[in-house]
C-alpha cells in the first residue's frame, strides 16, 4: 500500500501534473534530502530570536517551580497536581540541573521541540505531496506566529506538537510498507502525545479514519487490526495518567468555560498567532480541496487538522471543558502542511512565492509583539525583585497575595528574580509548596500567630491603589496593620511593593 499520490494542480482550466520523487523515478537532489534539516534550523532560530525577553507568566513560573524541585520533590508533587505535566517537567528538571534557570534556558527546550516539529512537517508535505509544497511547509511553519509563540514558552505545548506531527508522517511512513519495525516508533509518539498533553491524543480519530479510508480503497492486509493493537500499546503507559489526570481536572481546568459555536470561528485566529494570518490561512487551506485529481491527500490533512478541534469542541460540551487554543495547537502542521499545499498549487508558479511572503508580512506585528517585555506577563516581578533585593536586611519577611489570588503566582514572580543572597522568611506560610508536595503554600488559619519577631516585612499587592494591603486576606491584612507602619511603598508596572517596619 501507498501513501504517495500524483498531486495536480489547477492552471488556467487545466491539469497540470507535478513530478513526484517516489512514482516518477527521478531520484530526489542531495539538497531536496535535507528540507527537514533546513527548516529545523530555521523554526529554531526564529523561536529563539528574543527568547528570553518577556516576562515570564504563571504557568511558565509554576514550570520553573516544578523542575526546580528535587525529583523525590516533584514525584511527590505531581501525586496532587499537574500531573499531566510530570514528564515535561521531568525533562525540564533534566535540562535546568544542566544549563541552568535563566529564561532563555526555560524555554530553549520548547524552541527544539517546534524545530523537530517543523522537520516532520516538511517529511509529512514530501511523502503526500511533492518538493515545492514540502519547501513551503518549512518556510511557513517557521515563520508563523504560533510557532515563535510556543517556541518561546516554558510549557509542554511544542512538545505534544513534535509528537503529533511526528506520528503524522510515521503513520504514512508505516501506511505506505507495513511492518513491526515502522508501527513501533509510531506507538511510541503515541504515548510521547498522551504524556505530554493528553487532549492531544484527539489525533488518533483522524489517524483512525485514514487508516480506515486507505484500507477500504486498497482492502490490503491487516492494516486496521495492526493499527489498533499499536495504539492500544502506545495507549498503555498513558492510562494511568489519565486516570490520575481526571481526579485532579476539577482543580486545574474547572475554569475553563464551555464552548459556543461562535467560539469555532474565533479559535482559528488564536491558533495561528494572529486573526489576520489565520485568517489568510483559511483561504489558502480549502485550494487543495478544488483539485480535480490528487485530491485525497489534501482530505487526509485536512483531517488530521479539523476532526480534533471539532472534537474538543464537543467533549467540551459535557462536565469538563478543554476548550483552549493552546491545547489544540498540535494541529498546527497538518494545517501547515496543507495551505503550502494550497500555495504550491498557485499559478504561475511566483504567486505562490508572493503569497508565502505576503503571509509572513502580516505576521511580522505579532512576530514583534510577542518579543516584547509584556506580551506573557503584564506584571513586573523582575522590578519588585529589585526593590526588595536593593533594600533587604537579613531576617526580613515577605508577603505576596495569595488567597483567592493566588493562581497568579505574584509569590513565584518576585522569588524567580530574587539573588540567591535574599532570604525571606513567608511569613504567613503554615506548610510551604514543596513540603505539602502541591504548588501553593498553605497559609496561616490565624496570621497574627505566624508574624513572629519579624522585624520587616515586604508587602506585594497589585498596584492602582494607595492601599498597600490591596486584596490581601482580611486576616493577614488586620495583622499587620495592628503590628506594623508602612516605611515606604512604591509602584512597579502592575505591582505594589511595600516595605513595613514593626512598631510593637
Amino acid at each position: 500500500m501507498t501513501s504517495r499520490s500524483t498531486a495536480a494542480i489547477p492552471e488556467a482550466g487545466s491539469v497540470h501534473r507535478v513530478p513526484h520523487p517516489a512514482t516518477d523515478g527521478a531520484p530526489a537532489s542531495r539538497a531536496a534530502r535535507y528540507d527537514w534539516l533546513w527548516a529545523a534550523l530555521l523554526t529554531f532560530a526564529v523561536a529563539a530570536f528574543g527568547i528570553g525577553r518577556a516576562q515570564p507568566w504563571r504557568d511558565e513560573l509554576a514550570s520553573w517551580n516544578a523542575a526546580t524541585r528535587s525529583t523525590g520533590e516533584l514525584v511527590g508533587m505531581l501525586r496532587h497536581v499537574d500531573a499531566v505535566s510530570g514528564l515535561y517537567y521531568l525533562l525540564l528538571h533534566g535540562w535546568v540541573s544542566v544549563f541552568g534557570d535563566s529564561l532563555a534556558m526555560l524555554r530553549l527546550p520548547s524552541a527544539l521541540a517546534m524545530a523537530g516539529a517543523a522537520a516532520f512537517a516538511v517529511l509529512t508535505a514530501r511523502r503526500l505531496f511533492d518538493r515545492r509544497t514540502a519547501v513551503f511547509t518549512g518556510l511557513l511553519f517557521a515563520l508563523l506566529p504560533a510557532a515563535s509563540r510556543y517556541g518561546q514558552e516554558a510549557r509542554s505545548y511544542a512538545f505534544a506538537v513534535l509528537a503529533v506531527s511526528a506520528a503524522t508522517w510515521l503513520l504514512l511512513r508505516a501506511l505506505e510498507r507495513p511492518a513491526p519495525r515502522r508501527w513501533a516508533p509510531y506507538a511510541v509518539t503515541v504515548a510521547a502525545a498522551g504524556l505530554f498533553h493528553m487532549v492531544s491524543l484527539l489525533f488518533l480519530l483522524p489517524h483512525a479514519v485514514i487508516v480506515l479510508l486507505r484500507w477500504l480503497r486498497d482492502r490490503k492486509g491487516r492494516t486496521l487490526v495492526t493499527f489498533a493493537v499499536t495504539v492500544a500499546v502506545g495507549l498503555l503507559p498513558v492510562v494511568p495518567l489519565v486516570l490520575l489526570g481526571r481526579r485532579q481536572a476539577g482543580r486545574q481546568i474547572s475554569w475553563i468555560k464551555t464552548p459556543h459555536l461562535r467560539d469555532l470561528a474565533d479559535l482559528w485566529g488564536s491558533l495561528f498567532g494572529g486573526p489576520t494570518v489565520g485568517l489568510l490561512l483559511a483561504a489558502v487551506v480549502l485550494l487543495p480541496l478544488g483539485w480535480s485529481r490528487g485530491r485525497r491527500p489534501a482530505v487526509e490533512m485536512l483531517l488530521a487538522g479539523a476532526v480534533p478541534i471539532v472534537a474538543a469542541w464537543v467533549v467540551s460540551q459535557g462536565s469538563t471543558s478543554y476548550w483552549i487554543d493552546r491545547y489544540l495547537l498540535f494541529t498546527v502542521p497538518a494545517w501547515t502542511v496543507l495551505a503550502a499545499a494550497g500555495l504550491a498549487a498557485l499559478r504561475p508558479r511566483p504567486a505562490g512565492t508572493l503569497a508565502l511572503a505576503v503571509l509572513v508580512l502580516v505576521g511580522l506585528p505579532d512576530q514583534r509583539q510577542m518579543r516584547t517585555q509584556w506580551s506573557k506577563e503584564e506584571h513586573d516581578g523582575r522590578a519588585a525583585a529589585r526593590v526588595i533585593a536593593d533594600g533587604y536586611r537579613p531576617g526580613d519577611g515577605f508577603v505576596p497575595l495569595r488567597g483567592e489570588d493566588r493562581v497568579f503566582m505574584i509569590d513565584f514572580q518576585v522569588e524567580y528574580f530574587l539573588p540567591e543572597r535574599v532570604r525571606l522568611r513567608d511569613v504567613f506560610a503554615e506548610r510551604s509548596a514543596v513540603a505539602r508536595d502541591d504548588l501553593f503554600t498553605k497559609e496561616c488559619a490565624q496570621p497574627v500567630s505566624c508574624l513572629g519577631t519579624t522585624r520587616r516585612v515586604w508587602v506585594v499587592t497589585w498596584s492602582g491603589t494607595a492601599d498597600p494591603y490591596h486584596k490581601l486576606p482580611k486576616g493577614q491584612a488586620e495583622a499587620l496593620k495592628g503590628h506594623f507602619r508602612v516605611a515606604e511603598s512604591r509602584s512597579v508596572h502592575g505591582l505594589q511593593v511595600s516595605l513595613l517596619e514593626r512598631v510593637k
